[in-house]
C-alpha cells in the first residue's frame, strides 16, 4: 500500500509546474526577492533595447528619404564622414602629441652637428661640380644641340612656308593664264583676223545649206504632187 501511494504521489508531483525562479538556485549573495528585482529590471532594459532599435530603424529610413530628396548619394555621406573623422583624428590628443613630437625630432636632426657636416659637404660638392671643366663642356653642348635644334626646326618652317607659296604662286598664274587665253579669243583683233573670219564664213554657210534642206523638205512633205515636177539639180544634197 505505501509503495503504491508513493507512486501515484510521484506522478501528481510531475505534473505540477515549477517556477523557473524556484527551479534555480539564487546567485551566493543575493536572496530570492533581490534576484526576483534584478530579473524585473533586466526585462525592463531590454525591453528599451528593442523599443530603441525600433526608433533608430524608422529614424534611419527618414535619414533616407531626406538625403534621397536633397540628392545627396551614399558616396557624399562617406566623404563626410571621412572628413568627419580625419578631423577627429587631428584633433585627437594622440595626434598633437605625435606632431609635437615630429617637430622635436626635425629639430634635434636639423641642428644637429652630422646634419649639419653633411649640408655642408653636399655644398661643397656642388660647387666643385658646377666649376669643372667636365660639367662646363657638357653644359656647352647641351646648349649647342639646342641651338641647332632650334635652327633646323625653323629652317623646316621656311622651306613648308616657301612650298606654300609656290603652290599658291601656280595655282595663281594658272588661273590667270586660262584667263587671258579666254580674254584673247574675245578680242577685237582676234575676230577680225583672217583666220576667225574663214572660220566663220564656213560656219555660216554650213547653217544656210542645213536651213535651206530643212525648208525643202518641209515643202515637199505639203506638195507631194509637186515634187516630182523639180529638177534633180534642185534635191541635189549640198
Amino acid at each position: 500500500m505505501e509503495s503504491a501511494n508513493q507512486g501515484l504521489l510521484a506522478d501528481a508531483m510531475t505534473d505540477v509546474p515549477v517556477d523557473n525562479a524556484a527551479r534555480s538556485a539564487a546567485p551566493e549573495g543575493l536572496t530570492l526577492a533581490e534576484e526576483e528585482e534584478l530579473r524585473s529590471e533586466l526585462a525592463k532594459v531590454e525591453e528599451e533595447i528593442g523599443t530603441l532599435r525600433q526608433v533608430l530603424a524608422a529614424k534611419e529610413r527618414h535619414c533616407g528619404e531626406l538625403k534621397r530628396k536633397l540628392g545627396l548619394t551614399p558616396l557624399d555621406g562617406l566623404k563626410q564622414n571621412l572628413s568627419k573623422s580625419w578631423h577627429d583624428v587631428q584633433v585627437s590628443n594622440a595626434y598633437v602629441k605625435t606632431s609635437e613630437k615630429l617637430g622635436e625630432w626635425n629639430d634635434k636632426v636639423t641642428q644637429s652637428d652630422l646634419y649639419l657636416s653633411a649640408s655642408s659637404t653636399l655644398e661643397d660638392w656642388n660647387e666643385k661640380l658646377t666649376q669643372s671643366e667636365a660639367y662646363k663642356k657638357t653644359q656647352e653642348t647641351l646648349s649647342q644641340a639646342g641651338q641647332k635644334t632650334s635652327a633646323a626646326l625653323s629652317n623646316v618652317g621656311s622651306v613648308i612656308s616657301r612650298k606654300l607659296g609656290d603652290m599658291r604662286a601656280h595655282s595663281i598664274s594658272h588661273s590667270l593664264s586660262s584667263y587671258s587665253i579666254r580674254h584673247s579669243i574675245s578680242m577685237p583683233a582676234m575676230r577680225n583676223s583672217a583666220t576667225f573670219k574663214s572660220f566663220e564664213d564656213r560656219v555660216g554657210t554650213i547653217k544656210n545649206r542645213v536651213v535651206g534642206s530643212r525648208e525643202n523638205s518641209t515643202d515637199g512633205l505639203h506638195s507631194p504632187s509637186g515634187a516630182g515636177d523639180k529638177s534633180p539639180q534642185d534635191n541635189a544634197p549640198f
